[in-house]
Order: C-alpha cells, then sequence, then structure tokens
C-alpha cells in the first residue's frame, strides 16, 4: 500500500488510536536509550525489589534519572507529536498508548484523558509509601552535589519517578484502558516503536484480532510487520510531514 492509499484509508476514519515508542520521540532529541551510547550502556537496570530493599540500589537509580532528566528538561514536542494533536482536533483521536515517559504528547496539547501512559512519566514523582505525587522538577532540582536519596515531606516513604521499573507490576488502569483502545480501534497505527518489550507489544496484535486496520511506522523492521496492513520504514518526521500534506490536499 502507498502512503497515498493510506491516507485515502484513514481520512475518514473516526476511531483512530496512536501506540508510540521512543522513535516519535528521538526527533525532539530524546535519545533511544537502548541503542549504543544510550542509558543502559552505562548503567545497570536497577530491579524494583532492589530498589526497594537497598539504600546502595536507590542512590544508582537516582544519580541515572538525574542524568536522564537533564536530557528530557529541555526537549521539545515534535512534527510527530503536533500531528497527532490534529487527529483529536477532528474528532478521528479514539486514544493515544504510549511507551515513552517523556510528557510530550501531552505537551503538545493532546488531552489528558486521550492518553494510556503505559510505563507512567518522569514529570511526576510518587512516594511508594502514602502515594504522594510531586511535580518531577520540584525533586529533581535537589539532585545536586553529595546529594541522597530523596523521601516523602508528608511521610516519610521512598520516593521514585512515576516511572514503571524493571520487576515491578504495570498499572492496572492503563493497562485496562489499552487493551480497552485496541479492542475498539477502527484503525490502530504504531509510531516509531520496535514492538520488542511486552506486555505492550500485544495491544497491536489486540487491535488486529478485533478487526482494526493496522500500520506499522518505524525507522527498523519490527516483529509484527507481517500482520500490518500497512508498513513505511524511515524517519517518522518526514513520514508525518508527507501524511499532514496529503490529507490537506484532500
Amino acid at each position: 500500500m502507498t502512503l497515498e492509499a493510506f491516507a485515502a484509508k484513514i481520512r475518514a476514519c473516526r476511531d483512530i488510536v496512536f501506540f508510540t515508542g521512543a522513535g516519535i520521540s528521538t526527533e525532539s532529541g530524546v535519545p533511544d536509550f537502548r541503542s549504543p551510547g544510550g542509558i543502559w550502556t552505562r548503567y545497570s537496570p536497577v530491579y524494583f525489589d532492589d530498589f526497594v530493599s537497598s539504600a546502595e540500589a536507590r542512590m544508582r537509580y537516582w544519580k541515572m534519572k538525574s542524568e536522564t532528566h537533564k536530557l528530557y528538561k529541555n526537549v521539545h514536542p515534535n512534527i510527530g507529536h503536533y500531528a497527532i494533536k490534529t487527529f483529536e482536533e477532528k474528532g478521528q483521536l479514539l486514544g493515544l498508548i504510549t511507551q515513552n515517559v517523556d510528557g510530550l504528547h501531552g505537551i503538545a496539547g493532546v488531552s489528558k484523558e486521550k492518553i494510556v501512559e503505559l510505563h507512567g512519566t518522569d514529570r511526576q514523582v510518587t512516594c511508594l509509601s502514602c502515594g504522594k505525587l510531586f511535580p518531577g522538577e520540584e525533586i529533581y532540582q535537589t539532585l545536586v552535589g553529595d546529594f541522597s536519596p530523596p523521601v516523602c515531606d508528608q511521610c516519610g516513604g521512598f520516593l521514585k519517578p512515576a516511572t514503571i521499573s524493571f520487576g515491578q507490576a504495570m498499572p492496572v488502569e492503563a493497562m485496562r484502558r489499552a487493551q480497552e483502545l485496541s479492542e475498539s480501534a477502527e484503525v490502530f497505527i504504531v509510531i516509531g516503536s520496535s514492538l520488542q518489550v511486552q506486555p505492550a507489544a500485544s495491544f497491536p496484535v489486540l487491535a488486529k484480532q478485533g478487526g482494526a486496520f493496522l500500520a506499522i511506522i518505524n525507522r527498523d523492521p519490527t516483529p509484527l510487520d507481517s500482520l500490518a496492513d500497512f508498513n513505511h520504514r524511515g524517519a517518522i518526521g518526514e513520514f508525518f510531514r508527507e501524511l499532514t500534506q496529503l490529507l490537506a490536499d484532500s
């Protein structure tokens, strides 16, 4: 299928679900942590049980997060994030499922109620004991010099970014909403995901089983390409520039 045919296919669709991964944010300057030189080449993952039980593990974790926060702090949404917002403005966006924790979809203006952040967000910090939420910047700005892992000012519990760590249970409500969106989608569009991380990668399959038209747009091949009705390889920004123009010309 050509890009022109894809544009014609989705032009009148009302229940479109986007599923986004790291690839949509790399053009904003957010690195893919799994790529060469990424964060996982310099830090060993801290598993959730270790975070809870070990002060040393909490220190390693917060050192890593203080570094990644500096990467997120000054990045801005790109054409891909804003293009998805236009689908909402046209009444075509049923929902947006994202694996990203950078919060750029919300900054681009996509309504909070439309977004399902499967892996949480780095824009907030939560207390593991009482559940109090803090603006991320409020906590990150304390991580200077010879800092100690932060604790809750309300109960003294351990603070942790509101993201899902290795070994931590996936959020029940986010998983429920993602399943509901996948089963209800008329068109399910994957943007910038390798589709290798479970259980997130199961949602395109669920959408396809429910009768959705499945599109996968990614720089590299994915394990689900053979399942897709439309595949596109290349830069995400260029894809959205061409798609936006085609939809505008209709």
